[in-house]
């Protein structure tokens, strides 16, 4: 978006100068010529900005010139990356924080760039939340979040799914993870890192204890590793499918995306039309209950142990139904 584009060509400039046009593009990956109009653009909007020839040259600001991002306090400047995340900054507590940083930076914005950030904001909404389900309630959020920008160790009270079904752990936080409208807490303790589903944790107490973070953490690679690890942990099999043609449809829109992918790659269309597909599958009690969603659209071939817990299971709704 050309708007962004020209804010970060002048914060560039506002961070070093001279900066040439060639820099520039490569660092905002467009051409040199996009540079040049976007400087006249600039100029055009009333930003002093020149350019100096020579080996040494580039373009430069008028001395003491800087956009007016002052007043700005420290959990503004943090909260800026949640501008456009307007629940995820009221779960952690900055929701009146964001709106005043969003009010700060429009008001720094050349006229030109404010409307642009106005038909943006007018146009696009982002709602992280899953479709169906409420928005589970997170009291602890914000605890462990000063937790985390703090690097401050957090004493937790933790439900658990296995026996004991309550722990208290002390552990180092190191982010937290908004995903499809649930925050984990990605920890470390005992030299390992957990993950943690905020909703589930009772109590939280910040500790006066710091610790020094892995420099080389990355949240995100960390994050993609635990959803990897956790779907291989899960699917404890493989079932054999037959699929209507409706089934093969509407398959992405019942089943989770790795069946959905599986059905793809696996199916072999047969004689009757219906396509015999190969799909990975959870304990047999949750594979049963996934399963029951399909309804008519499909037959389970394989393993016998499973087709026959399906057929108990339809044969005691009809049992229920008959009555």
């Amino acid at each position: 978006m050309r708007a962004s584009r020209l804010v970060s060509i002048l914060l560039l400039l506002q961070a070093r100068q001279p900066r040439t046009a060639d820099d520039l593009a490569a660092r905002l990956e467009v051409t040199p010529r996009t540079i040049y109009r976007d400087i006249e653009a600039l100029s055009a909007a009333g930003i002093p900005v020149y350019g100096e020839p020579g080996h040494d040259g580039g373009y430069r600001l008028v001395d003491g010139y800087r956009t007016q991002l002052t007043g700005l306090t420290r959990q503004e400047a943090e909260a800026l990356f949640l501008t456009g995340l307007p629940a995820a900054a009221s779960g952690l507590g900055l929701g009146p924080v964001v709106a005043t940083t969003e009010r700060k930076l429009l008001a720094a914005l050349p006229a030109e760039l404010r409307s642009h950030a106005d038909r943006v904001r007018e146009r696009f909404h982002l709602d992280a939340a899953s479709w169906y389900h409420d928005t589970e309630a997170t009291p602890q959020l914000p605890t462990v979040s000063d937790a985390v920008w703090q690097q401050r160790r957090v004493r937790i009270r933790y439900q658990r799914w296995a026996a004991p079904h309550e722990a208290t752990r002390v552990v180092e936080p190191y982010g937290v993870v908004l995903k499809a409208g649930h925050w984990y807490l990605v920890a470390r303790r005992s030299g390992e890192f957990r993950t943690y589903r905020v909703a589930r944790i009772v109590e939280a107490a910040l500790l006066d204890e710091t610790f020094d973070r892995i420099e080389d953490f990355d949240l995100g690679g960390y994050w993609q590793d635990y959803l990897d690890d956790f779907d291989s942990r899960r699917h404890q099999g493989e079932a054999v499918l037959r699929l209507s043609p409706e089934g093969m449809r509407l398959l992405p829109q019942l089943a989770e995306p790795a069946i959905a992918r599986a059905a793809l790659e696996s199916g072999i269309v047969e004689a009757d039309g219906w396509t015999r597909v190969v799909v990975p599958v959870e304990h047999p009690d949750q594979a049963v209950h996934d399963l029951l969603r399909l309804g008519p659209l499909a037959e389970v071939v394989a393993p016998q142990g499973l087709r026959d817990r399906l057929a108990e299971a339809l044969t005691s709704m009809l049992r229920r139904y008959a009555r």
